[in-house]
């Protein structure tokens, strides 16, 4: 069954060139080396949400827990920390549409 991992989180103020080059220089291309299928990525505007909400399917928990032990995942998770703050994660079920 496949798995979905939800993550948000906020950029920090005065990060936001680094933190963009970063995701799309490094961290797509990392996640998607790893094995995860990227199925959203939102950003909100107004609110009092987390500014960014991004989701990776994997086909099965075992790979999901497989990926997340990658000394690979821990330095991609080492390089956003420090562009960021207020970083959640989950796993969930996947299910078709959005999730949060």
């Amino acid at each position: 069954m496949a798995v979905k991992l939800l993550m948000t989180w906020d950029i920090l103020p005065g990060r936001e060139q680094e933190y963009f080059e970063f995701v799309v220089r490094e961290f797509i291309p990392g996640v998607q080396r790893l094995g995860f299928n990227l199925t959203d990525a939102w950003a909100t505007v107004f609110g009092g949400q987390p500014q960014i909400m991004v989701g990776a399917i994997s086909e099965s928990r075992e790979q999901m827990n497989e990926i997340l032990d990658t000394p690979e995942w821990l330095d991609l998770q080492l390089k956003l920390a420090a562009l960021i703050e207020n970083y959640q994660q989950k796993i969930v079920t996947a299910k078709d549409g959005f999730q949060f």
